[in-house]
């Protein structure tokens, strides 16, 4: 068994942590978790107790949340230079705005998904404030462009690119010029592509 196990599933937040493999090139295994009985039973609990994928594990240990496995993998593979290093000054950004994608754009993304309303007066005590505020403020992170840390392609564009490129695709983000000129050098990345056609192919044979 290799030494990076993926637990996911094709039509799930899974392909985020799946493109990152991709995008490290370590050899990793996947097993396919179905939903219902399969990923709220015993032995899927005993890896996740949410109940929910996608999680890794890696050297005796579980690693659970996108963000952190996107994290994760990046600093324990340094070589693969999916994250500045320490003395760079981009790192500023890259956890700036990892972080961000973890925290309000995740929260923003979900209330309008679910259309939600806070009462009013209510902003300040939301971590994201308004949903139009949150993507204003995403699209800051793209100026320095063309990734979150200028040229240097990083975990957090798997991330954060993930929430524009399928938030788009969706219907969950809104387009926006810059938005979409993202996703579309998102979408030459191989590794992304190698991503999409091994989920799809496990949608379709499942589906036989």
């Amino acid at each position: 068994m290799s030494e990076i196990v993926l637990y996911t599933n094709p039509q799930s937040r899974g392909q985020i942590a799946h493109w990152m493999l991709e995008e490290l090139g370590e050899p990793y295994s996947v097993e396919w978790i179905e939903y219902g009985e399969q990923m709220k039973g015993p032995e899927y609990l005993a890896i996740n107790p949410m109940g929910k994928v996608p999680a890794i594990t890696h050297r005796g240990k579980v690693i659970t949340e996108c963000p952190a496995i996107c994290a994760y993998l990046a600093a324990v593979y340094p070589e693969k230079q999916l994250m500045p290093e320490t003395e760079d000054p981009r790192l500023a950004d890259y956890y700036r705005w990892l972080f961000f994608a973890a925290g309000p754009l995740e929260q923003a993304i979900s209330y309008h998904s679910l259309e939600l309303e806070a009462p009013e007066g209510s902003n300040r005590s939301l971590g994201f404030g308004t949903y139009q505020e949150t993507l204003d403020t995403l699209e800051l992170a793209l100026q320095s462009g063309p990734y979150i840390c200028g040229e240097l392609f990083t975990a957090a564009d798997v991330y954060i690119g993930s929430h524009v490129y399928w938030g788009m695709q969706f219907g969950t983000m809104e387009k926006r010029a810059s938005f979409e000129a993202y996703g579309e050098r998102l979408k030459e990345r191989r590794a992304l592509q190698e991503t999409q056609r091994i989920n799809q192919q496990r949608i379709e044979e499942t589906a036989q």
